[in-house]
């Protein structure tokens, strides 16, 4: 590994000191903890754009996540940072998100404004420093401290405040100071949104919710559909459409992907960091896009948001799901009782703020088949089949 990719021999240890595995480093570590985590197996049924009930194909949290964490790998062989490390935060990047992805995070986010708001990236801080229960001598998964780094990729500055206070010098910190995390970090971020580009681009063509018509005003995708058709003309038919879109988005991660190497290779040398230290305190952000690549990105999820997360059947989706989000924390909120017992205590014991996040804990935690099926039971509605 390269001198400023983060060495497990020298990682920042853990909140609960354990003595170190005898076959594994400590980031390979994380990384099994988290696939087996019950936060983790939960992905499973948490929504990525499409409910995981609209579809067999469509992606869901879990399947983002492999797939952030197959381009972070192969991203971070060849710019020699740890793979391990990457593999681990891109896994549990996504473990604190609500049901029905961001309809349901904006609605739980509105549900707790009185008492700090609710953040996506903290609630996945919380699952592996509190709420999984799986240790008998700590709570949480214990994690390293470049792995939780990695998990806290945005925080406001109230919420680094917090931290701070309850763990000086911690993850929190680099957001008070404005300095970088680490370059495995860093490529958990922006392999995230190379992820969800392509794929939003596949199951939005595959729900019939944008066509491959409309992708020709994307500059970014379009490039690789008409290289694809002139090398293989036969797919310009009806019947080879999958085919074409397919081909077309895998060369277009795969421009990406070089361009995300060659764009951060350059960064490097021209900071020349000779430490992991130094990459967070003396370097800008490293890993990046080429000037162009950005700009093409940014017209694509412009062409995304518009297209297909504002489309009336996505948008009439997303007032149902916030609806059930807003229902069941009213409910658990005049009711802890009706949440499972470990939550329901918590409630009971504390003052309002710590009502309020037990509830936000529980229903954060919720896949969308149990927040609908709770839903259901505590309104008698169904609003979503």
């Amino acid at each position: 590994m390269a001198p400023y990719a983060c060495d497990p021999a020298f990682a920042r240890g853990r909140r609960f000191f354990e003595p170190p595995a005898p076959t594994r480093t400590e980031f390979q570590r994380d990384r099994d903890r988290i696939v087996h985590s019950t936060a983790f197996r939960r992905l499973v049924y948490k929504t990525q754009v499409f409910l995981n009930h609209e579809g067999d194909l469509f992606r869901t949290r879990l399947t983002h996540s492999l797939e952030v964490a197959q381009l972070g790998r192969s991203i971070a062989r060849s710019l020699r940072i740890n793979e391990d490390l990457v593999e681990a935060i891109s896994l549990a990047h996504d473990l604190g998100h609500t049901p029905f992805g961001h309809a349901g995070q904006d609605a739980l986010h509105a549900c707790m404004a009185e008492h700090g708001g609710f953040e996506h990236n903290l609630q996945s801080l919380r699952v592996v420093d509190m709420l999984e229960e799986r240790y008998p001598q700590f709570d949480g998964l214990n994690l390293t401290f470049e792995t939780r780094e990695g998990v806290l990729k945005h925080c406001s500055r109230l919420h680094a405040q917090a931290l701070e206070a309850q763990e000086p010098g911690g993850v929190g910190r680099r957001f008070l100071l404005r300095e970088q995390p680490s370059l495995e970090a860093q490529l958990c971020n922006l392999a995230d949104e190379i992820a969800y580009n392509a794929h939003d681009i596949d199951d939005g063509v595959r729900s019939g919710l944008i066509t491959l018509a409309q992708l020709r005003d994307v500059p970014l995708f379009d490039r690789y559909r008409a290289a694809t058709e002139a090398e293989y003309p036969e797919l310009a038919g009806p019947a080879s459409q999958r085919r074409l879109l397919y081909e077309a988005i895998r060369r277009m991660l795969s421009d990406q992907v070089y361009d995300v190497i060659d764009s951060t290779r350059a960064a490097i040398a021209e900071c020349a960091p000779e430490s992991v230290e130094a990459v967070r305190r003396r370097c800008p952000p490293m890993v990046k896009f080429s000037d162009g690549m950005r700009e093409c990105s940014q017209v694509l999820k412009k062409f995304l948001f518009q297209n297909l997360y504002r489309h009336p059947k996505v948008m009439e989706t997303t007032r149902h799901a916030q609806t059930i989000v807003r229902d069941l924390f009213a409910a658990y909120t005049e009711s802890p009782q009706e949440m499972k017992a470990a939550f329901a205590e918590q409630a009971l014991v504390g003052d309002g703020e710590a009502r309020a996040r037990a509830v936000a804990d529980f229903i954060a935690g919720m896949t969308d088949r149990f927040a609908m099926r709770e839903h259901e039971r505590l309104t008698g509605r169904r609003l979503l089949d």
